[in-house]
């Protein structure tokens, strides 16, 4: 990911500084959380690897509202990359303050969407993103969730997106988001002034093309990421 920013630039009169790696997540939660609240910055974005990384993230920052951008609910037991979004729920964030955007009901089992209606999680499947641009559902999902000010985690989930655009995501499926909207999510994600933390993840760069698209698109989303909270 380090090597794919290098192929990119933002001008902006922000401070941007790498905080290097943290321990992994699935390991020691309370270690990760600890080092992100740790961190001092308006905005933390991370980058993986699994979605274990979400947890630790909207933790350490505090947070309590959360939207997805994602293929999936994430609402598995256990402790697991398919497990973030219920265990935010088990730490307090109620699902009043969850949506979830860019879900693929075939990718995804009924007692799972069972489990999200009766959080109360807003649910945005694919299809809806047809008519509704995917940065516009951000920023409508974003003003949903930050009522009184809450504090905002933004996870975006790269097999959200068409496993054309995305072959580094194991989970990706044929018919999901382009290129351009996630990178139109992150940057609407960044310029909302409730967003504190973004996390990038369920990406496996071993399994990418030789032309790297799956960490360049990362890449371009953390600059669009930056691009957003520069409005701010």
């Amino acid at each position: 990911m380090r090597d794919a920013l290098r192929r990119y630039s933002v001008e902006t009169g922000l401070t941007i500084v790498d905080a290097g790696d943290l321990v992994d997540p699935d390991s020691s939660l309370a270690d990760a959380t600890a080092a992100v609240a740790a961190l001092d910055a308006r905005l933390v974005i991370a980058l993986g690897g699994d979605n274990a990384a979400a947890v630790p993230v909207a933790l350490g920052r505090g947070t309590g509202a959360l939207v997805t951008v994602d293929a999936h609910h994430d609402l598995r037991d256990g402790v697991s990359n398919g497990s973030p979004v219920r265990q935010v729920l088990e730490h307090g964030i109620p699902g009043r303050r969850i949506a979830q955007l860019g879900i693929e009901p075939l990718a995804n089992s009924a007692a799972y969407r069972a489990r999200a209606d009766e959080a109360g999680i807003t649910v945005v499947e694919r299809s809806a993103l047809l008519t509704t641009p995917l940065g516009d559902a951000m920023t409508a999902a974003l003003d949903a969730v930050a009522a009184d000010g809450t504090a905002i985690h933004v996870d975006l989930d790269v097999d959200v997106c068409d496993r054309a655009v995305a072959p580094a995501c194991p989970a990706s499926v044929p018919g999901g988001i382009s290129a351009l909207e996630l990178r139109a999510a992150a940057r609407a994600a960044g310029a909302h002034p409730g967003v504190v933390s973004i996390d990038l993840t369920e990406v496996d760069a071993t399994l990418d093309t030789p032309d790297g698209r799956t960490v360049r698109l990362v890449a371009l989303c953390v600059l669009e990421a930056i691009r957003g909270f520069a409005t701010r």
